[in-house]
């Protein structure tokens, strides 16, 4: 994309002064982004990352999925199977201050190893975040194979260059890269704002445009509540904002979180119910499952007994709303053997699905969610599993079943979703493409 704006023409400018990734980087991020791996081979084991190749000392020895090398000492992560080459892809991040601007430059760095041979390396920066004071990003990156069905099939010999705004949005942009170089520089606005030097499983790029722009970030890092913010960042959770009171008592109270969807349920219940939510007995229960399936039942009899016209009445509305918003989705169907996944179509089954896996997809009125998908997975054509997937995202944000607990089948529903995502993807841009003819 060429640059046409005056910031685009100056980011661009700017990047053309940055140093390239010295050796010393490159080096480090040798030693330190990739596991170390061995594979065993006619009756011996081969460290794949200093080439040495030793007998082991006894016969269960094989069975280990770790093995130091008697050479290097290094910690051998073992390969399941043997064959002659081995290659293995990572990301890492350095960090630069460049004209005003953080600068979160992106790094792929592909390890290629080989039996009795010393490891190659290769190192490609794929991607610049330049972020100004205000949060605002954009991005450039280098080119990628549109027909490939990986995000991230970078063509290594293009150049970077300026991206839209819109790039922000693009799985690409939120690639969290394994490590980041620790001499990094940090403009002083994200000192003040609470950064110190660790990210807690967060992309740089994702953490820094949220401590600059958003003050619910900002207070939960200063804080010390991590865990909501990884929760806030990563699966674009509005609920945090919504729920800014009942988040601040679990703060003052130092109570910490496990199940993030049950917890975020169970306070819209507390909510429906109008409890106190600076009330830590209420907002910090020891039990949470307990008290959340308690809460869901009493509103469930509540519904059924005072208001069953009028749900029936909310039904037929809401259906109306809910096709508006889904309909590109109906229809979608991934099977295998007896095992289904289906959009969900109608309000009616959202009723039908809490009724028979006893959790709250109705109740809380998961068919408002715009920026949610649901799914009801089957297993000889009874339901046993309710998806949620973000949208745009694709990010698998709940799979459970009867009273909130995943079921036997949890493991290959998730591995037949993620087999399927792309038919979500290929929906949502086919939408994309209708409006956009309108």
């Amino acid at each position: 994309m060429i640059p046409k704006t005056i910031i685009e023409k100056q980011i661009v400018s700017l990047s053309e002064t940055l140093s390239p990734v010295s050796q010393k980087i490159q080096v480090w991020a040798e030693k330190n982004i990739f596991i170390k791996w061995g594979v065993i081979s006619r009756g011996k084991f081969h460290c794949l990352d200093c080439a040495h190749s030793w007998k082991p000392d006894a016969q269960k020895a094989s069975c280990q999925k770790y093995i130091n090398c008697t050479e290097c000492r290094g910690k051998l992560k073992m390969q399941q199977f043997n064959q002659v080459y081995f290659k293995k892809i990572e990301y890492f991040a350095v960090l630069d201050v460049c004209g005003g601007f953080q600068v979160v430059r992106i790094i792929c760095s592909h390890k290629d190893m080989k039996k009795n041979c010393m490891p190659t390396y290769f190192h490609k920066e794929v991607m610049q975040h330049w972020i100004n004071e205000k949060g605002e990003v954009r991005t450039l990156s280098i080119g990628t194979n549109v027909f490939s069905n990986a995000y991230d099939a970078w063509k290594y010999y293009t150049s970077l260059e300026i991206r839209p705004k819109s790039f922000e949005d693009s799985p690409k942009f939120h690639i969290n890269p394994y490590k980041v170089y620790p001499s990094s520089k940090a403009i002083s606005v994200l000192k003040r704002n609470g950064f110190k030097g660790s990210f807690y499983g967060i992309a740089p790029q994702v953490l820094f445009t949220a401590l600059l722009k958003d003050s619910h970030a900002e207070t939960l890092l200063k804080r010390g509540q991590t865990d909501f913010l990884f929760h806030y960042l990563i699966s674009h959770s509005q609920h945090i904002r919504e729920n800014w009171q009942a988040v601040k008592t679990c703060a003052k109270n130092n109570y910490k979180v496990k199940d993030f969807g049950l917890w975020e349920d169970y306070i819209s219940l507390l909510k429906w119910f109008k409890k106190d939510l600076n009330n830590p007995d209420l907002v910090c229960p020891k039990n949470l499952e307990e008290v959340h399936d308690r809460l869901v039942e009493r509103k469930r009899i509540i519904q059924r007994r005072l208001h069953i016209q009028e749900l029936r009445a909310q039904i037929q509305q809401a259906q109306i709303s809910y096709e508006e918003q889904k309909k590109q989705f109906f229809g979608l169907e991934f099977t295998k053997e007896n095992l289904s996944i289906c959009v969900i179509e109608s309000v009616n089954d959202f009723l039908e699905q809490g009724d028979i896996l006893r959790h709250c997809v109705f109740t809380n009125e998961y068919y408002k969610k715009r920026n949610s998908l649901i799914l009801s997975a089957k297993f000889e054509n009874k339901p046993v599993e309710t998806i949620e997937v973000a949208l745009p995202s694709l990010e698998v944000l709940q799979c459970s079943g009867d009273k909130n607990k995943i079921s036997l089948h949890h493991k290959q529903i998730l591995k037949l979703l993620n087999q399927n995502l792309y038919q979500i993807k290929k929906r949502m841009k086919n939408k994309k493409e209708e409006r956009a003819e309108n």
